[in-house]
């Protein structure tokens, strides 16, 4: 059930990304070059978004120590800006916005076959791989001394 829970879920994803036009990079990239040929139809998107979530959390999902599926929600417990949020964010808006291409979109869009899409996703698996073995090895060395 939480697998067929997970297939609905991941299509309405796909296909809401597919209908904004938000797997398509050169929307993205016009939508991020503000002092160039600026695309602010997105801008609708994000807000259409943002307000549906803002209110079905305050509604729906504050209140919830468990999800639907029965699983735990975790909310982080770290509130405060440190300097991993700040390499993270940094580096996932360099990366989309050398590329025009975000991870959601990547993965909706990993079926079409595009070199550049497939390349992204592959790179974009090693830098997950990386960042868990660097954090690791930096943890184990902090927890040595």
């Amino acid at each position: 059930m939480k697998q067929l829970v997970a297939l609905i879920s991941g299509l309405i994803f796909g296909v809401g990304l597919t209908v904004s036009q938000m797997v398509d990079p050169n929307k993205v990239i016009n939508f991020l070059d503000v002092t160039g040929n600026w695309d602010g139809s997105l801008l609708f998107v994000m807000g259409a978004a943002t307000t549906l979530f803002s209110v079905a959390y305050w509604l729906l999902i504050k209140k919830r120590t468990v999800s639907l599926s029965g699983n735990p929600i975790n909310i982080p417990s770290i509130t405060r800006v440190n300097r991993q949020l700040i390499i993270g964010a940094c580096t996932f808006g360099l990366g989309w916005g050398l590329t025009g291409i975000c991870p959601g979109p990547a993965i909706a869009n990993i079926t079409g076959g595009e070199p550049k899409i497939l390349v992204f996703v592959v790179v974009m698996v090693i830098g997950m791989k990386s960042s868990e073995w660097l954090k690791s090895r930096f943890l184990e060395r902090g927890t040595k001394s």
